[in-house]
C-alpha cells in the first residue's frame, strides 16, 4: 500500500531507537572540513541590519492593528572574514508565531552573539553553536533559536564561499534544481476562497495549504470547497496548534475523508499525550511543526510515537545545520518531510530552497514569501515560474545581496 506516494509500512519500534542511538555519531562533522589545510581565516566583522518588506495581501500572521498594517520584519546578519570574504544570513521573527521579535534579534546578535562571534574561525561551526548557547541559554529548548538562524545561515554562507562549493557539493547530494510550491490559504470567509484560489492559479500554483483551527465546521467546509475547487493539488491542513485535543480526535477523520493527506500541528505544543492520542487514533498522519525546535525533543517525541513527520523551517530551528540533521533523523527513522518556512524573504528562503532541494523533498513546499512579500535585497530576486522556485546555485548559499537596496528597507527607529 501507498499513501502519499510513501510506503504505509513503518519501521518497528526496534527499528526506530536503533536508527537514533546512532544519529549523534552520524553527525559528528555536520559540514565538510577545510578544502585547504592551509586555510586560516578569523571572523573580523559582524552587522545586523534590522529591516522591513512590506506585505501583500492577508496573512494572519502579519495582521496589525487597524490602521496599522505590519511589514515582514528581518535582520540581516553579515560576517566578514580577514580576507575579506562576507557571508550573508538572516533571522526573520514573527512575534504572532513565537516570541521573538525584531527587537530582540537585533539586540541579541549585537550585545550578546557578536562577542561570541568576533575572532572566530567560521568553519568551527559547532563550537561557535556552543558558544552562542552559552551566551543565551536554552529554556526548554534552543533559546532564540530564529536569532542564531541568522548567525548559521550566514557561516554557511561564507565558508560556502571561502570552499567554494555550492550546498549540493558540501553534501554530495544532488537533488533537484526546482521546488514546487503551495499557495497559502486563509479565509475569513467562504466567499473569499474562491477568488483566493483563483490568484494562485493565476500565478501558476496547482497546490495549496490552509489555515485550520479553532472552528471545526467552517475548515471541513473549507476543505471541501478547496478540494472541489481543485481536486488533483495536495491539500495540506495546518492548524499552527490552534484546536483542543477533542475538537482535534473530531475533526482528523472527517479531513481524511475529504481528501486532506496531513495535518500539522493540531495542538498546542506542549499537549504531548494528545499528540500521543492522535497519532494512536491513526486518522491522519500527525505533523509537528511549533513543537520541535532542536534534535533532542525531535528524538524524543519520535521514541514516544507522538507523530508522524515534521513541517521543516531552517529559521525555526537554529538555521540549516540543525535543520539539516533533523531532516536526516526524520528519513532514517522513515516519517515524513515537508518543506515549509515562516514567509521567508530573501536569504532566508534560499537556505530554505538549497536545503530542500538536496534532500529532495518529495511534497509541494509551504514557502509563502513570495506570495506575501514584496521587494527584495538581492541583485537577483527570487521569481515562481509556474508555481515552481528555481535553486540558487551559486557557492554559499548562491545569491548576492545588493547593499543600496538593503538600506532602502532600513528600520531606523530601533
Amino acid at each position: 500500500m501507498m499513501r502519499n506516494g510513501q510506503s504505509d509500512r513503518r519501521p518497528t519500534r526496534r527499528e526506530v531507537l536503533r536508527t537514533l542511538t546512532t544519529s549523534a555519531a552520524a553527525f559528528a562533522l555536520p559540514w565538510p572540513s577545510h578544502a585547504d589545510a592551509t586555510m586560516n581565516v578569523k571572523i573580523v566583522k559582524v552587522e545586523s541590519f534590522p529591516i522591513s518588506y512590506p506585505v501583500i495581501g492577508r496573512f494572519k500572521f502579519f495582521e496589525g492593528p487597524p490602521g496599522h498594517p505590519m511589514g515582514r520584519a528581518a535582520v540581516v546578519v553579515k560576517l566578514k572574514a580577514d580576507n575579506g570574504a562576507v557571508g550573508w544570513g538572516q533571522s526573520v521573527p514573527i512575534p504572532k508565531w513565537s516570541y521573538e521579535t525584531l527587537e530582540t534579534v537585533h539586540s541579541t546578535l549585537t550585545r550578546h552573539l557578536t562577542p561570541e562571534l568576533l575572532g572566530r574561525d567560521p568553519f568551527d561551526v559547532e563550537g561557535i553553536h556552543a558558544a552562542m548557547n552559552r551566551a543565551v541559554a536554552p529554556s526548554f529548548s534552543t533559546g532564540q533559536p530564529i536569532c542564531k538562524a541568522g548567525v548559521d545561515l550566514a557561516l554557511f554562507d561564507l565558508t560556502g564561499k571561502l570552499l567554494k562549493q555550492s550546498a549540493s557539493n558540501r553534501w554530495n547530494r544532488i537533488g533537484r534544481d526546482r521546488l514546487t510550491l503551495s499557495w497559502t490559504l486563509n479565509p475569513r470567509t467562504l466567499d473569499e476562497v474562491e477568488p483566493l484560489i483563483a490568484q494562485g492559479l493565476g500565478r501558476g500554483y496547482r497546490h495549496f495549504n490552509v489555515k485550520v483551527a479553532p472552528d471545526q465546521k467552517f475548515d471541513l467546509e473549507l476543505c471541501r470547497l478547496v478540494k472541489r475547487l481543485v481536486p488533483a493539488g495536495f491539500l495540506w491542513a495546518d492548524a499552527n496548534g490552534g484546536y483542543d485535543l477533542e475538537t482535534a480526535l473530531a475533526v482528523a477523520p472527517k479531513l481524511a475523508d475529504l481528501g486532506v493527506p496531513v495535518l500539522e500541528q493540531p495542538l498546542p505544543a506542549n499537549r504531548l499525550t494528545g499528540y500521543r492520542r492522535l497519532k494512536k487514533q491513526g486518522a491522519l498522519p500527525i505533523i509537528m511543526d511549533e513543537g520541535v525546535v532542536s534534535s533532542v525533543e525531535l528524538e524524543e517525541f519520535i521514541k514516544l510515537d507522538l507523530l508522524d513527520g515534521v513541517a521543516m523551517k531552517p529559521a525555526r530551528c537554529g538555521g540549516i545545520t540543525e535543520a539539516r540533521r533533523q531532516i536526516e533523523i526524520v528519513q532514517r527513522a522513515g516519517l515524513m518531510f515537508l518543506g515549509s518556512g515562516l514567509t521567508d524573504p530573501d536569504i532566508s528562503l534560499a537556505a530554505s530552497l538549497v536545503l530542500y532541494g538536496a534532500y529532495d523533498l518529495k511534497y509541494p513546499a509551504a514557502l509563502n514569501g513570495p506570495q506575501f512579500l514584496s521587494g527584495s535585497i538581492l541583485n537577483h530576486p527570487f521569481e515562481v515560474k509556474n508555481g515552481e522556485l528555481m535553486l540558487p546555485r551559486g557557492h554559499g548559499l548562491g545569491l548576492e545581496v545588493d547593499e543600496s537596496k538593503l538600506r532602502e528597507l532600513l528600520v531606523k527607529d530601533l
